[in-house]
């Protein structure tokens, strides 16, 4: 958890001294791309914030106003920070075409050339850090804020990289080039890059619809419940796998034979233990229903308004 916060705090501290130097330096320099990146950072910072309450509220266990806990909170704001992200992006695209048509725009090449290679250092030393972090602490927030790194060094290389055209081309013949590199790179940049935004609020969305995680995390889940109730007559069973944030919800509806011998409550409960176990030895932050009947239709699937 503490680790968790740090990385959080630095990725929000980061995006903050970024950002500020962004938009000091756009207003100066006259670039839509540089303001574009610092704006870009801004908002990050300010979401940034939001997700380091959130790894906290992460933590905490269900109550009478969240009765599943607070692992929704993960995906709600991963999928916010995707969709602040394709905003600004827009913004900048569409401010990047009307440039174009206009006739581009004229920037100061050598403070832009300046500010590009000290956000491609700190968003790539950001980026690493991160990385190392993640490595130890795999958490949904912290992966969100790589992604969110490993874009904003990729597109401040970028920029540097088309920067440093513009003193080479104002020395040739296509000097008369040069007020269209900047609405260019924003273009070229927020093309390219929007497969990262749209990933991470996709996902989110994804999870806070319910949706079942990927095959190579239910596998396993599965076939642990199989293995657990091999020795039993189950006549049908359905096992219901959601993920959202950090904390997996597996819900095994087991359906027995009629006559299936109970002595206590305490059997089923220490199968219920067993499954508990042996999911947990998978993915440690879990959460087991296990329902055992011997009428199927407490088990199937149903819409949920439709009774039989």
């Amino acid at each position: 958890m503490r680790t968790e916060r740090r990385a959080l705090l630095l990725s929000a501290a980061a995006a903050l001294l970024v950002g500020s130097v962004g938009v000091t330096v756009a207003l100066v320099s006259n670039s839509r791309a540089i303001l574009l990146d610092g704006m870009f950072n801004l908002t990050y910072f300010l979401v940034a914030l939001v997700s380091v309450r959130v790894a906290h509220l992460a933590q905490q266990p269900g109550d009478e106003a969240f009765p599943r806990g607070y692992s929704y909170f993960e995906p709600l704001i991963n999928a916010g920070k995707g969709l602040l992200i394709l905003g600004v992006s827009a913004v900048a695209l569409a401010d990047s075409l009307a440039a174009l048509v206009t006739g581009g725009r004229e920037i100061l090449a050598g403070l832009a050339i300046a500010y590009a290679a000290f956000a491609t250092i700190a968003c790539s030393v950001t980026c690493l850090l991160l990385y190392l972090i993640w490595r130890r602490e795999p958490t949904p927030l912290i992966r969100a804020d790589l992604e969110n790194w490993l874009v904003n060094s990729v597109i401040s290389a970028s920029v540097l990289l088309a920067f440093a055209l513009i003193p080479l081309a104002q020395r040739t013949e296509f000097s008369g080039i040069t007020p269209y590199i900047d609405p260019v790179l924003v273009a070229a940049v927020v093309i390219l890059c929007l497969g990262v935004p749209l990933k991470m609020a996709w996902r989110g969305i994804m999870e806070l619809l319910d949706r079942a995680p990927p095959e190579h995390v239910t596998r396993p889940l599965r076939q642990a419940v199989d293995d657990v109730l091999a020795p039993l007559p189950v006549r049908q069973r359905y096992i219901r796998i959601v993920r959202p944030g950090r904390t997996v919800f597996v819900t095994a509806h087991v359906v027995l034979p009629e006559d299936f011998p109970v002595e206590s409550l305490g059997r089923l409960d220490q199968i219920r233990h067993q499954l508990d176990t042996a999911l947990r030895g998978i993915q440690p932050r879990l959460i087991t229903d296990v329902l055992f009947t011997a009428d199927e239709r407490w088990a199937a699937p149903k819409s949920g308004i439709a009774s039989r």
